[in-house]
């Protein structure tokens, strides 16, 4: 069974809404404003890249990241692995020709159907929406946070509101950094 990976820039309040500077909410690009830049802070970065054998994203990321990740020398990892969008209205067409082999799913149902297959970990970037349709349908195996110290009050958040039963998390790596920033990594226990 394959693992999902959660990871996300995330406020203290749970916002992760235009972390880089997306257009159209009041705080974007919150992650580089006012906080001293630490590359060790970062270094999840990269080892997920390493780590992740496909990628995975909502449609709304999908149509932020396309157009620009491709030709990020950054992303380089990300640009070969296959990536799985999950959109019921997404086409072929709408998928770029450089970012590597795309595969559009439809439901939560496929999801659960990838995870049964064989290879290694698929890692979820941005895509708030998805995220918590994934975490309510209990589909999400870790989550990596990087957590600014910021309150942002109102924005997109990583977890689901939906009355649920309690979700148990394992930290299992976490630190802490000058600026401010915090590591933190959870496995979900089952």
């Amino acid at each position: 069974m394959r693992t999902l990976i959660s990871t996300a820039f995330i406020s203290l309040d749970g916002v992760v809404e235009a972390p880089g500077g997306e257009p159209g909410y009041r705080n974007s690009g919150w992650t580089f404003k006012d906080i001293e830049f630490l590359p060790e802070a970062f270094e999840i970065k990269g080892r997920e890249q390493k780590e992740a054998s496909a990628m995975m994203l909502g449609r709304t990321s999908y149509e932020a990241f396309s157009p620009v990740w491709p030709g990020m020398e950054e992303f380089a990892d990300y640009k070969v692995m296959p990536k799985y969008v999950v959109s019921t209205t997404l086409t072929e067409d709408d998928l770029v020709s450089n970012w590597g082999d795309t595969t559009i799913l439809r439901s939560l149902d496929e999801v659960a159907e990838l995870k049964k297959t064989e290879g290694g970990p698929i890692i979820i970037h941005g895509s708030a929406t998805l995220n918590r349709s994934l975490a309510d349908a209990d589909l999400i195996d870790r989550y990596h946070l990087l957590v600014f110290p910021v309150l942002l009050g109102a924005g997109k958040r990583l977890f689901s509101t939906t009355d649920k039963d309690k979700q148990q998390l394992k930290l299992v790596e976490h630190e802490a950094y000058a600026n401010g920033l915090q590591k933190n990594v959870f496995d979900v226990v089952r």
